[in-house]
């Protein structure tokens, strides 16, 4: 099991969930341990710049939607490395709210 399926499978449920990150690719928008809140939602609520829970080359991340072409989203971190793009299916939910 990967780190976040237990919260991909809640809010596939359409729960909103809890739960704190560790590292550092998102540093200054989330510091490794704060208690982010992510909600899950359609692709159609995003917005280039929100911070989304996905699955990207395999890895689950808490990263920016960075891009959008069509119904492909392309997700980096924080500090510039972009990780690939993704279908609508790859994205779980919208962090919106850090604590």
């Amino acid at each position: 099991m990967v780190w976040a399926t237990p919260y991909i499978d809640k809010l596939k449920r359409g729960e909103t969930v809890q739960f704190r990150p560790r590292g550092n690719s998102m540093s200054g928008k989330i510091e490794s341990g704060q208690l982010c809140t992510v909600v899950s939602l359609s692709t159609e609520d995003l917005k280039v710049g929100d911070i989304v829970l996905c699955k990207v080359n395999g890895c689950q991340s808490l990263h920016l939607f960075k891009a959008v072409q069509g119904k492909r989203f392309q997700i980096g971190n924080n500090r510039g490395r972009i990780n690939g793009w993704i279908g609508e299916n790859g994205i779980y939910g919208k962090c919106v709210r850090i604590e």
